[in-house]
């Protein structure tokens, strides 16, 4: 039986992955390649606060000692007040199709509810992205809707689909 998935934080020798997953086309993958940055961004990101902010943060995906990829989490005001965070995440080729990202992503609410005061997590995917989609969908995320032109790649804006969670989801 294979190790169970499990979140956590980012080491200095997770670079050269997250390096792949970010500055690669091949390891991002066509719905995650975004174009070339700055190939020292991701070390000196970790070098200020391995990952972890108050406005955002990133933990890696691993079973035992592999790591598959990361999850990633941001601050959206919802009003005055309130917040939420919306997630994503990376997964390596080799480890797509496993389930792992739908482990990762459940992992990953529970954790934000665990651990800060917010009642939604959402996340967005594009309209063509059926293996996220179905991700979302299993790991307990309802779809809300249609965001037209909602994000840039490749040339052209693309329609996104919204999902959200909320705390009492999962009551």
């Amino acid at each position: 039986m294979p190790d169970p998935v499990m979140l956590r934080p980012t080491r200095e020798d997770d670079m050269p992955l997250l390096e792949r997953l970010t500055n690669d086309p091949d390891g991002a993958g066509s719905f995650q390649w975004l174009g070339w940055h700055d190939p020292g961004l991701m070390l000196r990101r970790w070098k200020e606060n391995g990952l972890l902010g108050p406005e955002h943060g990133q933990l890696m995906i691993a079973q035992g000692t592999t790591a598959h990829g990361f999850v990633s989490w941001h601050k959206v005001p919802t009003g005055h007040w309130a917040y939420c965070w919306n997630i994503g995440l990376i997964i390596q080729p080799e480890s797509r199709g496993q389930g792992i990202g739908t482990e990762a992503q459940r992992l990953l609410v529970r954790y934000l509810f665990a651990h800060t005061l917010v009642h939604r997590v959402e996340a967005d995917t594009e309209t063509e992205n059926f293996a996220e989609q179905r991700a979302l969908e299993k790991a307990g995320f309802t779809r809300e809707g249609i965001q037209r032109g909602w994000d840039f790649r490749d040339g052209q804006y693309r329609d996104s689909y919204r999902y959200s969670i909320l705390r009492t989801d999962l009551a």
